[in-house]
């Protein structure tokens, strides 16, 4: 096969805009230029990578080709920025990180960042806890703020704890407590979010000897907040969700303190992109 940079770059921004038109503005080429690379690519691959028809996907190829893209073009990337001859950083670096993150410690790194590094680019890509350790390895994301990891990565850096508590309504029983007990919140109903937080209230739980049970799952967090706020149920979340909360709920900490490591790394199998360390090293 004959594959070239230009077809991995069309089938990833293709993959990600969901649209030739918004990948060939991302590009900077026309659209016909993006249609041809994929179509060249299909035809060394000897079969189709997306399905065009009413809504635009990946086949199964597509699927399995796209995983070998991104950790090409991250290669190509990193190789790039290390030949750079006037020793200058810049460029763009792609960063994971879960939606509390993204709300509650992004805005105060990114400017620090823009300060440090003013000729690199962070792009952030949101997704959930389990995601980012996968995205890194598969070359999705440059870099991660990776949640608890264990062990911690070699190069990671700590940037942040905060501490899961306590969601009710303003109006709640509960909302006036200094500290909430965990076996207080099962007789209203957990509310537990698939997207990263279940698998931390779970051992909550464990750790106290109390049954785990939830009365709804849900993957958004502003679904979880939504119905919260609608007396389904309470919820344990990220205090760095703060932010993200309607006005008619409140935040309340755990009568037993819940601590969240947040640590930024690069993948493990493979050398880091330099601009991933330049974020490491900048903090």
């Amino acid at each position: 096969m004959a594959l070239t940079l230009a077809q991995l770059r069309a089938l990833t921004s293709v993959a990600e805009c969901g649209s030739f038109t918004v990948a060939a503005e991302r590009l900077g080429i026309s659209q016909s230029a993006v249609s041809h690379a994929v179509a060249g690519l299909e035809r060394e691959l000897g079969g189709k990578v997306l399905q065009r028809d009413n809504v635009l996907a990946l086949t199964a190829i597509g699927h399995r080709v796209l995983d070998h893209a991104h950790a090409v073009l991250a290669s190509v990337s990193a190789l790039e920025s290390a030949v750079r001859q006037d020793g200058s950083v810049s460029g763009s670096v792609r960063l994971g990180a879960v939606a509390t993150v993204c709300q509650g410690l992004l805005p105060e790194l990114l400017p620090l960042w823009a300060a440090r590094l003013p000729h690199v680019e962070v792009l952030i890509y949101e997704g959930d806890d389990d995601e980012m350790p996968e995205w890194l390895e598969a070359g999705v994301v440059d870099a991660a703020i990776l949640v608890e990891p264990a062990p911690d990565p070699a190069g990671g850096k700590l940037v942040a704890t905060d501490e899961f508590a306590a969601v009710v309504r303003r109006d709640h029983p509960l909302a006036g407590l200094d500290g909430i007990p965990l076996a207080e919140l099962q007789v209203d109903g957990l509310i537990v979010s698939s997207g990263g937080c279940e698998r931390h209230v779970r051992r909550m739980h464990e750790d106290e000897g109390l049954p785990f049970a939830f009365s709804h799952r849900v993957r958004e967090m502003s679904t979880l907040f939504r119905m919260v706020e609608q007396g389904m149920g309470v919820a344990i979340v990220p205090s760095l969700g703060r932010g993200m909360l309607p006005d008619g709920l409140v935040m309340r900490p755990l009568a037993a303190p819940r601590p969240r490591r947040l640590v930024l790394a690069g993948p493990t199998s493979r050398p880091w992109h330099p601009l991933a360390q330049a974020l490491v090293d900048a903090l």
